[in-house]
């Protein structure tokens, strides 16, 4: 049943249900009954299946949609080769040093959302089909050009200004605070008002699903009904456009005599989603010891291995903190996975200065961190009673292998070479007891 969901917009109306076989028409009638693709379709539509998974992989595992548009997407000349500008680009060698980095200033002159990809850290280059790539984008006009992306999935997670997608399944509205899915394959195009930036996630494995819950039980944490998928759109526009395709890691376009976002109805799972993080149900300690930001996780892609994600989406938003006789910050920490975080808005609970919305922090492979050295003095010394913090929501994207900056990300002048220094005030307290 279509709902309105968020914020961001009161017009569009959308599907309900993160994994769910959905269906939408935008002309009634449009939708064959009984068979994917029968000898004509409805209204002289062209059937055509995208496949984000493989065919033999198992039934829960599978990504597929039926599109019913009026063009075939096989109608198109030969794609060449462009400058990717900032995007991907080589990587630095791994490093176990600790970075952050400023947020980056706004592009000028004219630029849009494909054009303003910046590629910040990678776990390679993407020509396998796992690990991810992270970047931040900004834009200040609309796409004139349509974007669809073979090597991954993507995860887009604004943090300035608001975007509305218009996709091959619909349009897309999303502000500060939600998150897109946009599947493997999928033409879309990001048109804008004013200045936008934030964050993407290339997820190269698997889908991204929900989290199993385990203990917790049936409900919790981010809902499936919570994620909304558009409704059928399309627009019939007899104009060149340029379609640009993201193939192992590299931009090729090609020029289409008509736009290519023309599907009258879908029926599928392979469809984007956008969802709301201030529905996320957080959990939390109510006796004691800080708990494991696994903990916040809206997201996973997982690997071969139980337990061991490819890549997971975790959030921090503002929570309520009681755990009794705790140092309520999150710990210090070396971890086996890989770290980047990002800040939407506010102050991240475990850095008082220097970690700034649209800025990021990547931490290695048992890279020692934590709180800086003001916010552990503060949560030593402070009287414990139940607080919630003010408003503010950081994320991590979470690898289990480990990310490497990109050679420009290293140069940028963003990047804080200082940043050890929030640590260097942590003094020694340790007294020998008294015999």
């Amino acid at each position: 049943m279509p709902a309105t969901p968020t914020p961001s917009d009161s017009s569009l109306r959308y599907l309900s249900g993160l994994g769910n076989e959905l269906s939408s028409e935008a002309v009634a009638g449009a939708l064959p009954l009984g068979r994917n693709s029968p000898q004509r379709v409805p209204f002289g539509l062209y059937a055509e299946q995208l496949s984000g998974t493989a065919f033999t992989v198992p039934r829960h595992e599978s990504r597929r949609s039926w599109l019913y548009r009026i063009r075939p997407s096989a109608l198109h000349g030969e794609f060449s080769r462009i400058d990717n500008g900032a995007l991907c680009g080589p990587l630095a060698e791994p490093t176990p040093n600790r970075l952050r980095w400023d947020p980056l200033p706004a592009v000028s002159p004219a630029t849009d959302f494909v054009a303003g990809l910046f590629t910040v850290c990678a776990t390679d280059l993407s020509q396998r089909a796992a690990g991810a790539s992270i970047h931040i984008y900004r834009a200040n006009e609309s796409m004139r050009r349509v974007f669809f992306n073979a090597d991954a999935e993507m995860l887009i997670i604004p943090e300035q200004g608001s975007l509305r997608l218009a996709t091959e399944f619909g349009l897309v509205d999303a502000a500060p605070g939600e998150i897109v899915i946009v599947p493997r394959g999928m033409k879309m195009r990001v048109d804008v008002t004013g200045p936008v930036r934030g964050y993407l996630c290339e997820n190269h494995g698997a889908p991204f699903r929900l989290p199993e819950l385990g203990p917790i039980g049936a409900n919790g944490l981010a809902n499936p009904r919570d994620f909304f998928a558009p409704t059928a759109w399309f627009e019939e526009c007899e104009e060149p456009t340029e379609l640009v395709q993201k193939f192992q890691g590299n931009l090729w376009p090609t020029r289409l005599a008509h736009s290519p976002l023309d599907v009258v109805a879908w029926h599928g799972n392979h469809v984007p989603f956008k969802y709301d993080l201030g529905k996320f149900n957080t959990m939390g300690s109510v006796s004691f010891d800080h708990p494991d930001p696994s903990l916040n996780t809206v997201l996973t892609s997982p690997t071969h291995t139980p337990g061991v994600a490819n890549v997971d989406f975790v959030i921090f938003p503002s929570r309520w903190q009681v755990a009794e006789d705790t140092f309520r910050p999150p710990w210090f920490h070396r971890n086996y996975m890989n770290e980047y975080m990002g800040l939407i808005r506010g102050t991240y609970d475990a850095k008082a200065s220097g970690f700034l919305p649209g800025g990021a922090s990547l931490h290695n492979r048992m890279s020692a961190h934590g709180p800086d050295a003001e916010t552990a003095s503060r949560a030593l010394a402070t009287t414990l009673k139940p607080e919630k913090p003010g408003d503010t929501l950081a994320f991590m994207l979470e690898t289990s292998a480990v990310l490497c900056p990109t050679e420009k990300a290293m140069r940028l002048d963003q990047r804080q070479p200082n940043y050890d220094s929030c640590w260097s005030g942590l003094q020694k307290a340790f007294e020998h007891p008294t015999p």
